[in-house]
């Protein structure tokens, strides 16, 4: 197995795969080249909060547009879990049986094994100590995490974590920082609350979410099952094998 760190830019990618001599630093320039082209003809692409409509552009500019508009957020809202499931199909194409894109915590898996996914959610107790076994079986699968309170991203909520589980990548980058949003209210068992509530009205469009607000918590839709984990997992260093 083969693990390694590509950075390009603000992609910062820690690729866990079975694949050699991919090429993949070279595809994920490309696409990022085609993502700033799309954003020089169209600097609303890069700063609009909500959904807008593509017009041209690359097939992951369009693939971003499309998870917008079913989170109902900005495009620049999926670009991270979108670079996350390209470069994943990318890798599938050459053959690959095992592989995992963790572009810094928004992740794109297939594998033929299952694995642990720790769940880090800032200052959180919660956070390292219980993880996701993901059976091979449900892969391909996107898992992306939105935070209040750690990371750079924006967010007009609280929460310490949401993690979304998606068939897509790109709909989970999405929908985790739409629910995020809603993640508000005095007490931090209202915040996971009102979050939840927003999630009933969007699960057709996700697998499974959890939300984490201090040491409140809640899940819906269907989660993988929940293990102990060993050791403190930060951003970046998500998987081990089961």
């Amino acid at each position: 197995m083969i693990k390694r760190r590509i950075v390009v830019e603000e992609s910062n990618i820690l690729l866990t795969t079975d694949m050699e001599n991919l090429n993949l630093t070279n595809f994920i320039i490309r696409e990022r080249s085609g993502l700033k082209t799309y954003i020089m003809a169209h600097p609303e692409f890069l700063s609009s909060l909500e959904p807008l409509e593509v017009e041209g552009g690359s097939l992951l500019v369009k693939e971003m547009g499309r998870a917008s508009k079913i989170a109902g957020v900005g495009p620049m809202a999926a670009v991270a879990g979108t670079i996350s499931q390209f470069c994943l199909n990318y890798i599938l194409s050459y053959g690959s049986r095992y592989s995992i894109v963790d572009n810094g915590g928004d992740v794109a898996l297939k594998t033929n094994r299952d694995v642990v996914t720790g769940l880090y959610a800032g200052e959180s107790s919660l956070s390292g100590r219980i993880g996701f076994k993901i059976k091979h079986d449900t892969t391909p699968l996107g898992i992306c995490t939105s935070s209040g309170t750690v990371g750079h991203s924006i967010s007009f909520g609280r929460s310490d974590s949401v993690t979304v589980f998606a068939s897509k990548a790109s709909v989970a980058d999405a929908m985790a920082t739409a629910l995020g949003n809603y993640a508000n209210g005095e007490k931090d068992e209202d915040a996971v609350q009102n979050c939840l509530s927003q999630a009933e009205e969007l699960k057709d469009n996700f697998r499974g979410m959890v939300v984490i607000v201090g040491e409140s918590a809640g899940t819906i839709g269907k989660v993988p099952r929940m293990v102990e984990t060993s050791k403190k997992v930060v951003l970046g260093d998500l998987f081990e094998l089961y």
